[in-house]
């Protein structure tokens, strides 16, 4: 049996390693990273509604809480994000999910909102990051909702091509007062898994 475990341990610390080096943004593949900013300063985030409590205009619609969940990651470089908005969007035990691959295999890395927010939270704000939906579809059954949400990720608000772009697989709950989000599951495009074209229709009004 001791034999069998070594065999098999080097591959198996090289989908640790993979699970590990997954990007931590809502993009789940990144190109080279630009030059990071000096932050000597990180400005302090827009101060939120509460520390515990949702603010009711983020978790009032579908529209408003997907909205939200873009918005409170995104912020130019040396800006803090509102993490305690950020937590505020998920229910109890939510989990966020992205997936990379490993010699064609795919792997995933799950994380809880906090565990999202100390390990990304750095990087987001020394690079600057915004991410945008352009494109959704979805299915609701009862309680059940869910959507999936293009999305382009830029450095900078106005940069004139993204450098990544992916689909974020969104399951949402309504309990009759507001709406949670329960997993976040996304995954980035590549070159040899480029985006559908059904994914790619501008929202409708």
């Amino acid at each position: 049996m001791r034999s069998s475990f070594l065999k098999r341990l080097p591959a198996t610390l090289a989908t640790l390693a993979t699970l590990a080096a997954l990007p931590i943004s809502l993009s789940a593949q990144q190109p080279a990273r630009p030059p990071q900013a000096a932050c000597d300063k990180v400005a302090p985030p827009p101060t939120h509604v509460s520390p515990t409590a949702a603010d009711p205009k983020d978790v009032g619609s579908q529209d408003a809480i997907i909205a939200a969940l873009y918005d409170v990651i995104s912020g130019p470089a040396c800006q803090a994000r509102d993490w305690d908005r950020f937590r505020s969007l998920f229910v109890p035990g939510a989990r966020l999910i992205p997936t990379g691959f490993n010699s064609g295999k795919a792997v995933t890395r799950v994380m809880t909102p906090d565990e999202y927010a100390t390990v990304s939270g750095a990087n987001l704000e020394r690079n600057g990051f915004f991410e945008k939906e352009i494109s959704r579809t979805g299915e609701t059954f009862g309680a059940v909702t869910h959507a999936f949400s293009t999305y382009e990720s830029r450095r900078k608000a106005d940069d004139a091509k993204p450098f990544a772009r992916g689909i974020n697989s969104i399951q949402l709950s309504n309990d009759g007062t507001r709406w949670w989000i329960v997993t976040v599951y996304w995954q980035g495009e590549r070159p040899d898994s480029p985006i559908p074209s059904q994914y790619l229709k501008p929202p409708t009004n």
